[in-house]
């Protein structure tokens, strides 16, 4: 645990050693060849708890704020979205014919819907990406920039500097989501076939921890590359992925304990939420106060869905974070990742993930078995 404080100053340089100059850290990559750790950058925090995440947050507190604004002016502009669709179709079904009503409201909740989303998506993402970048600031060098640039001004001039790999990264958690999908649909179908009690109650864990697991692996990996810093992003961007598949084992573990005590706060929040809910369903019309119960809960379940995303998720962000930057600290990267990593997909004709995950897997086959010599 770090008590290192988080303002300017000095004793920065004795905070961090030479790359390569400790072992203890490598547990992650004991499978395959490794080579010396392919960075080297201070490191001021290193405690991952609670405590030190909600430090941070407070201390980046306008861009927690940022995200609230424009999840509460998306989610009014929904409302208002919403009622022109039900609306529209209504009067075309009403003065034109059904069928143009219905084509209405298809229309505009499928493709309006999705490209309101897209765009709630990529607003949301380029305002955690300035968040990331002022957070490695701090948790490397406990300062942002040189001292002299506000925390929006930093962000965004990083996030202009760098829009190749914010753009990337954005494509990537959308990748992310589709496999995740697609696994997550697959082991639905699996306990549906196994007729073992409690079997969907397992899965829907699985699920839950696998998200919790990947929900940050984009901005964990620019902030890796942030960090890093150089003129090769691409390679940060390789090495950050290598790096997180080859500490899974305490991400999983870290993920474990995020999504217990983000359940237990997103419950809390709710319950708390009740009480201005129902203050603000006292001042709306005496149409909608007959709904009274109903009214309330949608608008602290709506309230408790932005605070949720603008300042709960962000914490975890920042735990992940500190705890990535720790594990890798003086960590060899596995060259049999970055090898495979760096390969031309198309001679195998499988992405760089599959392939990664093909070796991870062919890896755990060759481990010796105790008491068995491989030799013999």
């Amino acid at each position: 645990m770090s008590d290192m404080s988080l303002g300017n100053g000095g004793g920065r340089s004795g905070e961090w050693r030479a790359a390569g100059q400790s072992q203890e850290s490598a547990q992650g990559s004991s499978q395959g060849s490794s080579q010396g750790p392919s960075h080297s950058y201070p490191l001021l925090v290193r405690d991952h708890g609670l405590g030190t995440a909600l430090k941070l947050l407070l201390e980046t507190l306008p861009y927690a704020l940022a995200r609230w604004g424009v999840l509460l002016g998306f989610a009014a502009a929904c409302a208002v979205f919403a009622f022109v669709a039900v609306g529209g179709a209504v009067w075309l079904g009403t003065h034109v014919a059904s069928v143009f009503g219905y084509c209405w409201l298809l229309g505009t909740l499928l493709l309006g819907g999705w490209i309101w989303g897209a765009i709630l998506r990529y607003t949301l993402h380029m305002i955690a990406c300035g968040h990331v970048a002022v957070l490695t600031e701090l948790i490397t060098h406990g300062r942002i920039g040189n001292g002299t640039e506000g925390q929006f001004a930093y962000g965004r001039r990083i996030v202009m500097d760098r829009f190749g790999e914010v753009a990337v990264l954005f494509g990537l958690n959308g990748l992310i989501r589709a496999v995740l999908r697609a696994f997550h649909n697959a082991l639905d179908t699996l306990g549906d076939w196994l007729p073992v009690p409690g079997m969907k109650a397992i899965v829907g864990l699985l699920n839950t921890i696998l998200s919790a697991a990947t929900r940050y692996l984009d901005k964990v990996v620019l902030s890796y590359d942030l960090a890093r810093g150089g003129d090769d992003p691409r390679r940060n961007i390789q090495d950050g992925l290598v790096y997180y598949c080859q500490n899974a084992r305490p991400i999983l573990t870290t993920s474990v304990w995020m999504v217990i005590v983000e359940r237990i706060l997103s419950i809390l929040l709710c319950l708390l939420l009740l009480v201005p809910a129902g203050l603000v369903t006292v001042w709306l019309p005496e149409a909608v106060r007959e709904y009274g119960a109903i009214v309330t809960v949608f608008i602290a379940a709506l309230l408790a869905v932005t605070v949720r995303a603008a300042f709960i998720q962000p914490l975890f962000l920042i735990c992940m974070m500190i705890r990535f930057h720790a594990l890798i600290e003086h960590q060899p990267i596995n060259s049999t990742w970055v090898a495979i990593s760096t390969a031309s997909p198309t001679s195998s004709g499988r992405s760089d993930a599959e392939t990664a995950f093909a070796c991870r897997a062919e890896q755990q086959a060759y481990r010796p078995m105790p008491g068995v010599d491989r030799n013999s």
